[in-house]
């Protein structure tokens, strides 16, 4: 139902001849966010076009960044390899740079056809059509101490291509055919929640061993040109300026969407419409349930160093239909959850972004469920006292060496939070939290150290640690957003780790080496121990080391919890 109205709508905006101006978005968790990350705070102010605390970010958006900060660069003090970055970034989106400007020439084309220009195997830019075509292709080993797989490999193999027809309509689409075989603390955790973080359906091929299909793609046109683009299609989302964000993160899978987005002055109001997948048991091959959530984001860049913005999200449960009321575009949900009888699960939140000194960056979100004021001051450890809290920050070019970047970052969320009392409406899609991997119930350090030495090597280094409520006797401790809240233990007494404690810590050392446009390899070292109080579980103690290639595809992560 939701997917037959949103492509009607659609396809009645894109009969109106006003549409123009449509664009591609940068794929999440590529290395270039960083960079565009980067290079805003050293100029000293917030960009009115970029607005990278909704993510994915338009490739129209950032080339018209890229061009600014290329004309300051003297001025605000940039390196080499920032300037190389830029010219690197404009090079791959090159359809929206100036002529003179766009995706670099390759010197030896194969057949004079396959790679004309560096980034794409396939490049065509008239006024008619711009393409392009790439083969996506990674294959990583995995040696993990304790395993008892000698050698753990994973590879993906599929094809990306975006483009513009007419100038009118912009099209993506991303797909690679994956076999994974996981580290085991992976692998314990798709066994315990029924899912592979990041994917939708998949199948069980051995011991912490999928196959599983990515598939991603959408349609973009302009309705007002350079202020409102709407999107259709299935794919992820990122809100927050984080390692981690508390509203909504790309940890989970992607999910149908209709996606409208406004950029006025020194506004970006983002909307968005969700089909979901409720949490479910793993059986023989059936229709799964579904299940909806609406979004918005408001960002504004309130004064030339600071963003401010407000989040608001409703997940609610209808049988194949969509509830109407949720598609204005400008109401407060609370109000019109309300006025249904409070079916549903609402939470709001504020954000912000501050930069300073052209060096430092510091940025944070809360994130509240529900509470009541009397017992939040009294207290007493309320249970629906359900909220979360981030503060983070960056530092830029750290103690004058060119290129080192630092950031740390701290998150808490209460238990019971992003939980609800029906499970079609917990805050998760396909047995995946749709915010942190971590769901609630935990306290979280995290700090990341990225370093450019030369122009095709990225060095970076993680750590993490982190303690979080855990279930026991079959009682419900606030941990498991899963887990319907009137199963709770109780209703006072509820602190942030409630019941038996669990304590992790990770540390990883990465570096990716660039061998071509958008080819790496990739080396890398993880170490990770997990144990909990009084032993009441198996303390968990690993060390793995990766190595692999990659193109046209981002690197897969097991640092998530």
């Amino acid at each position: 139902m939701l997917k037959k109205a949103l492509l009607l709508a659609c396809t009645v905006l894109m009969l109106d001849n006003a549409m123009q101006a449509q664009t591609t978005y940068l794929q999440l968790g590529h290395v270039d966010y960083e960079t565009l990350d980067r290079l805003e705070t050293r100029s000293g102010k917030l960009s009115d076009d970029l607005f990278l605390a909704t993510k994915p970010v338009s490739r129209k958006s950032l080339v018209k960044f890229l061009t600014e900060t290329r004309g300051d660069a003297r001025y605000i003090g940039l390196s080499e390899i920032d300037r190389y970055n830029i010219a690197h970034i404009t090079s791959v989106s090159g359809e929206w740079a100036e002529e003179s400007a766009g995706a670099f020439s390759s010197k030896r084309p194969i057949f004079n056809t396959f790679y004309k220009t560096q980034p794409d195997f396939l490049y065509v830019n008239n006024d008619k059509l711009f393409l392009s075509f790439n083969p996506v292709i990674s294959a990583i080993g995995v040696k993990e101490q304790n395993n008892p797989d000698n050698l753990l490999f994973s590879s993906s193999r599929g094809i990306e291509a975006r483009g513009r027809l007419l100038d009118k309509v912009g099209f993506y689409t991303f797909f690679t055919d994956n076999q994974e075989q996981v580290p085991l603390h992976v692998g314990k955790w798709s066994d315990s929640f029924q899912a592979v973080p990041g994917a939708d359906y998949y199948k069980i091929t051995g011991p912490n061993s999928y196959d599983y299909l990515q598939a991603r793609g959408y349609i973009d046109f302009a309705v007002v040109k350079d202020h409102i683009n709407v999107t259709f299609g299935y794919d992820k989302h990122f809100i927050g300026d984080g390692m981690r964000s508390l509203f909504l993160s790309d940890f989970n899978a992607g999910a149908t969407f209709l996606r409208l987005n406004t950029k006025v002055w020194k506004l970006n109001y983002q909307n968005l419409y969700l089909e979901l997948r409720p949490q479910y048991s793993r059986g023989p091959d059936t229709r799964l349930a579904r299940k909806y959530a609406t979004m918005h984001h408001l960002s504004i860049n309130a004064l030339n160093w600071l963003n401010i913005g407000i989040f608001e999200a409703v997940v609610f449960n209808r049988k194949d239909r969509f509830e109407f009321g949720y598609m204005n575009p400008i109401i407060l949900y609370r109000q019109t959850e309300r006025m249904m009888g409070s079916p549903d699960n609402v939470v709001i939140g504020l954000n912000f972004k501050a930069i300073a000194l052209k060096h430092l960056q510091f940025y944070g979100q809360f994130i509240l469920d529900e509470f009541t004021f009397s017992e939040l001051t009294g207290g007493n450890g309320y249970w629906a006292n359900k909220f979360g809290v981030q503060v983070g920050g960056k530092y830029f070019d750290a103690f004058t060496v060119k290129n080192l970047d630092l950031q740390g970052e701290i998150n808490l969320v209460r238990p019971y939070m992003y939980s609800h009392y029906d499970s079609y409406a917990n805050y998760s899609h396909y047995n995946q939290p749709l915010a942190h991997p971590l769901g609630s119930g935990f306290f979280e350090l995290l700090g990341a150290i990225r370093y450019q030495p030369v122009k095709n090597l990225f060095i970076s280094a993680k750590a993490m640690y982190y303690q979080q409520s855990t279930d026991t006797g079959g009682i419900n401790y606030g941990g498991n957003i899963f887990r319907d809240y009137t199963s709770r233990a109780g209703n006072y007494g509820v602190s942030l780790i409630n019941g038996v404690r669990s304590q992790c810590a990770l540390a990883n050392l990465n570096l990716s080496y660039e061998l071509k446009e958008n080819l790496f390899i990739d080396a890398g070292a993880t170490y990770r121990k997990k144990v909990y109080d009084n032993a009441v579980f198996p303390a968990e103690d690993a060390l793995w080391f990766t190595g692999g290639l990659r193109l046209n595809i981002v690197p897969r992560n097991y640092d998530f919890f």
